[in-house]
């Protein structure tokens, strides 16, 4: 983070951009996550992680979960593009009301205004923002939702998910 902001000071003062801790701009720049990469199927640890995770907490080995992540230069928040394929339909109404309910969420999904998760937003909050709900059209039976969370991984993801785990044991 302190390496982000230098590159912005760099940038505003017309400096060549400090490029220590990636070995590379990311100011205003999009790139490969910089976990190790399995050389033979092209996924990096993080990926595989997130994968591997899923299947730990959820307790299912069988779903069948991809992910590309990257490094985007924001300060906190994770993002996430979800494309989710369920048993049988369900309506983005559906989703829409399950998910205003559920705990440790907080459904921001405007359409009229443009106001969806966003890393600025998430940032220092407890709740993982979940918006742009929308039927997955590359699925014809109305089995697929798609839709974009962020959330603080300095919190959630984090000390916060084991302080509230602990919250329900007790």
């Amino acid at each position: 983070m302190a390496e982000l902001e230098q590159q912005a000071h760099d940038w505003l003062a017309g400096d060549p951009i400090t490029q220590e801790f990636f070995d590379r701009q990311y100011i205003f720049n999009v790139f490969c996550h910089e976990s190790k990469m399995d050389l033979e199927s092209g996924y990096n640890t993080e990926e595989l992680k997130m994968a591997e995770e899923t299947h730990k907490i959820l307790g299912d080995d069988t779903l069948q979960i991809a992910a590309t992540c990257v490094r985007v230069p924001v300060f906190r928040a994770h993002c996430q593009a979800v494309y989710l394929t369920f048993e049988n339909p369900l309506s983005v109404e559906k989703a829409r009301l399950a998910l205003a309910r559920a705990e440790g969420v907080e459904l921001l999904d405007d359409r009229e205004k443009n106001r969806h998760p966003e890393p600025l937003l998430a940032s220092h909050g407890d709740t993982v923002l979940v918006g742009r709900l929308r039927q997955d059209r590359s699925r014809s039976d109305g089995r697929g939702l798609a839709l974009f969370l962020a959330g603080d991984q300095l919190r959630k993801g984090a000390a916060l998910n084991a302080v509230q785990i602990a919250e329900k044991m007790l």
